[in-house]
């Protein structure tokens, strides 16, 4: 075990179950990086990235944390242990087996944990605007009944993201969320500009869940764009013309 800080929370602190949300300290990057980033597309040297996925993975007792390529899809898939030709095209990592720790990277997307402790199933997803309009919250629920989870006993979190005052978008953006349903408004705000609106990312998540059936979710709070000590964003590092950023990791085992 390492003593790297994290996060955790409440909803899923039950037996059989351990999980994390990690903040970007406690690694070995440098520059830009520092500490603990895990991106492995990120631009960082490989072999810390590598050093940091295996501190994280240690916090566990494990060898490996399993993650997908995400690509901001609505795609969960099961892992039973490494994946045997490296890591698929997916957004959400779901978990029957103890020791295959499931994990979601992020920099400003919602990492979401979920488990069902009586099925003893687990499951880690990357939460973007685009991923959580389009179903990956309601694809990994499915794919967690689909080895005898019951969406009624899910608990499930939410990590840290962007928050709703950092999240500034056009009105097109806006406007693409009413296509899917107009109700979809009241997770937007009036912003500096009348042609701009602010969005409430973690709300929208919980609402996911809330509609896919698991009641009770929880953010954990912290806004990464906001919060630079502790966590990486992709959107300070544009405002701040910085060439590249790191990735956090949140990630959740069967003991």
């Amino acid at each position: 075990m390492t003593d790297l800080p994290v996060l955790t929370s409440r909803r899923l602190d039950v037996p059989g179950v351990r999980h994390a949300f990690f903040t970007r300290n406690g690694g070995v990057s440098q520059g830009i990086y520092a500490s603990l980033n895990v991106g492995l597309g990120s631009n960082d040297d490989q072999d810390a990235v590598i050093e940091n996925r295996r501190r994280c993975a240690a916090h566990f007792g494990a060898d490996e944390i399993i993650t997908a390529h995400q690509i901001h899809s609505a795609t969960a898939l099961v892992a039973d242990g490494p994946w045997p030709a490296g890591p698929p095209q997916a957004d959400g990592v779901v978990a029957a087996a103890p020791g295959v720790v499931c994990g979601a990277l992020a920099a400003d997307c919602a990492p979401v944990l979920l488990a069902d402790p009586q099925a003893r199933v687990v499951a880690a997803c990357h939460a973007g605007w685009k991923g959580a309009l389009t179903g990956v919250v309601e694809a990994t629920v499915a794919r967690m009944e689909s080895l005898g989870a019951d969406r009624n006993r899910l608990r499930a979190a939410v990590g840290p993201c962007i928050g709703p005052k950092s999240y500034e978008v056009g009105v097109e953006f806006l406007e693409r969320f009413l296509h899917f349903d107009p109700a979809y408004g009241a997770f937007f705000a009036p912003a500096a500009a009348p042609e701009k609106r602010m969005f409430d990312l973690p709300a929208f998540v919980l609402a996911r869940l809330a509609a896919a059936g698991v009641e009770g979710a929880e953010w954990v709070g912290h806004d990464t764009c906001a919060e630079a000590a502790d966590y990486f964003s992709n959107r300070r590092a544009f405002k701040t013309g910085e060439p590249d950023y790191g990735r956090l990791l949140s990630a959740i085992v069967l003991t």
